[in-house]
């Protein structure tokens, strides 16, 4: 669905504490996939308009890296899986240039950019280790990848063949691009609070924040499903392999999550 600019949102918090960093305004980060058709110009268009009217900084963060090695694990050549992930990579930030452009709002509270750009900042490099660190050493946390990825390439694999270990590993390495993103982005961009937004639930979301211990978000990260008004039930699994983050330490429990109608706030 096209989302017009006075389109409400519906927002699910993963937790209370996740509802608190939500009204504290002070973060959205909306993260997009290559290849994902649910954001069109049009739908950025209406996140734009609507995120900042709720936060105070707005951060479009899209996947570059990995992309091709993906195209290639699943049956592309060398040569035009560079091709097809190099067109993919520039038409998604087109899209994403083009609905803030056409959004209106104050280029001032919104940075569109690659996951690459963060390679040299230090918080990500050590997040992005700890990330590598539980998939090799926390069985539960590498179970929710797998089937995050298992999710996302069943629909290419052909019928009666099982992922390989080869397929498997390039959407670990993925996935673990993304994911300090969903553990820390206070940190990584200096911002008091953040909320990582998504249009679905992510399968990592329980491990992420209802478990006590492993890889956690930090105290003020927090995660919610942000989708229109109308759309269909939460579905578990997402449209395409990309990460998401959790509550704060003392937040016993995963809450049933928490539904607003999140209309426009006064001026």
């Amino acid at each position: 669905m096209t989302i017009t600019a006075d389109a409400s949102f519906e927002v699910l918090p993963f937790t209370r504490t996740c509802r608190h960093i939500w009204e504290d305004g002070d973060h959205v980060l909306i993260g997009v996939s290559p290849g994902n058709s649910y954001f069109s110009s049009e739908r950025i268009t209406g996140l734009a308009r609507w995120a900042t009217t709720r936060f105070a900084q707005v951060d479009f963060v899209y996947a570059d890296l990995h992309v091709d090695r993906m195209f290639a694990a699943f049956g592309y050549t060398r040569e035009h899986a560079e091709k097809r992930a190099a067109k993919e990579i520039k038409a998604v930030r087109r899209r994403i240039l083009k609905g803030v452009e056409e959004s209106g709002a104050p280029h001032a509270e919104i940075r569109v950019r690659a996951l690459s750009e963060f390679q040299g900042n230090p918080v990500y490099q050590l997040l992005h280790r700890r990330v590598l660190h539980f998939l090799e050493t926390d069985a539960e946390f590498r179970k929710g990848c797998e089937k995050m990825a298992l999710h996302f390439v069943g629909s290419k694999l052909p019928e009666g063949e099982s992922i390989t270990a080869a397929q498997l590993q390039v959407c670990f390495d993925y996935m673990a691009a993304e994911l300090p993103f969903f553990v820390d982005t206070p940190s990584i961009l200096d911002v008091p609070s953040s909320v990582a937004a998504y249009h679905v639930r992510m399968p990592l979301t329980d491990v992420l924040f209802a478990r006590g211990g492993g890889l956690r978000a930090t105290r003020n990260q927090a995660y919610a499903v942000v989708r229109p008004e109308a759309a269909a039930p939460v579905r578990e699994m997402p449209d395409h392999a990309a990460p998401e983050g959790p509550s704060r330490p003392g937040d016993v429990d995963h809450v049933p999550t928490e539904r607003i109608t999140d209309e426009r706030r006064a001026a």
